[in-house]
């Protein structure tokens, strides 16, 4: 199989899950539109779920929606439902189910103190400024993702050894990948709050398979699933889905994130994420006249992006621990 090239036209992506109707959510219930946060009578952590960091990853909303109208509440501490960027979100079109990721930028690139407290304004900075205080009072976090292009569900732990235990206790994908995340931006789950090793409060980030997949909502319950009953905040008539047999995780560990240096980069074939190269210092990619090639053997393929954009990650290459 040939490259792919970066300009090759995208491919025609079905959406095969409906937008939710989030109109009984946007308003809130705690001041800020879009996060509602239900209270026990019990102390307990606040733990937070998060959905539309991206306004097009509709299967998190789906989850969060259909919890909230089932009455889900905790039993010891708070539990709150996010829906981020709405603005992104009511621009959803399935007929270009790509277009709304953003308006402005990438929402789960600001979250760096410098960034939050400065000068410049966006749709989607201004958003993270308004969701900030309430990020920070939440100790445990899971931010609901999914992906473009075809790839192995998996937890992205970041740094902390307290967001890779978080991440192998839910359980649910069973594949745990620490990083470092992006060099053109902080994620949520870097903001200082959860990435700080001195402090308990913790985040994890699940991708949870393909963008528009009905597998990639049950993915998210069960994800989410496995959070609460981890945390042990809900009892055991809680609308979740059956806990699911223990699989145990598979741990890996970033070694190189391979940003694109050039508008013209293109992986040899075309790879899904979780795919495992053998030998190291076999080519993958060509990033203009520059070969990427793998550093190590048995060289796990993260969410190999095949169109990145010149100075974003194309891919993020793992070694199992």
């Amino acid at each position: 199989m040939g490259p792919f090239s970066t300009h090759s036209p995208l491919p025609e992506f079905k959406v095969r899950i409906c937008q939710p109707d989030l109109a009984p959510w946007i308003g809130g219930n705690i001041g800020i539109a879009g996060i509602t946060t239900l209270e026990s009578d019990r102390p307990g952590p606040h733990v937070a779920l998060l959905s539309l960091m991206h306004g097009n990853e509709l299967a998190g909303a789906i989850v969060l929606d259909r919890l909230l109208r089932a009455g889900l509440a905790p039993t010891r501490g708070k539990l709150s439902f996010g829906f981020l960027n709405l603005s992104a979100f009511e621009r959803f079109d399935p007929l270009r189910p790509t277009a709304s990721r953003f308006i402005d930028e990438d929402m789960n690139r600001v979250w760096d103190e410098e960034i939050l407290n400065g000068p410049r304004h966006s749709i989607e900075l201004d958003r993270a400024r308004e969701v900030r205080y309430f990020i920070d009072s939440v100790d445990v976090l899971l931010d609901l993702h999914s992906m473009l292009w075809p790839s192995e569900p998996l937890i992205l732990s970041g740094v902390p050894a307290k967001g890779r235990a978080l991440a192998k206790a839910i359980g649910t994908p069973p594949l745990v990948v620490a990083d470092h995340g992006h060099v053109n931006g902080r994620r949520l789950i870097d903001y200082p709050r959860f990435s700080n090793p001195e402090t308990q409060h913790a985040a994890c980030l699940v991708e949870a398979g393909q963008h528009w997949e009905q597998t990639t909502v049950d993915t998210i319950q069960a994800s989410v699933a496995g959070l609460l009953r981890h945390l042990d905040v809900v009892g055991p008539d809680a609308p979740l889905p059956p806990a699911q047999c223990p699989v145990s995780p598979r741990v890996a560990v970033v070694t190189t994130a391979v940003t694109a240096m050039t508008s013209n980069f293109a992986f040899v074939q075309t790879y899904h994420g979780g795919d495992i190269i053998p030998r190291r210092d076999t080519l993958i990619a060509m990033d203009g006249q520059t070969e990427i090639r793998t550093p190590h053997d048995d060289c796990l393929l993260v969410m190999p992006s095949l169109r990145p954009s010149r100075g974003h990650t194309a891919v993020r290459l793992g070694r199992f621990e």
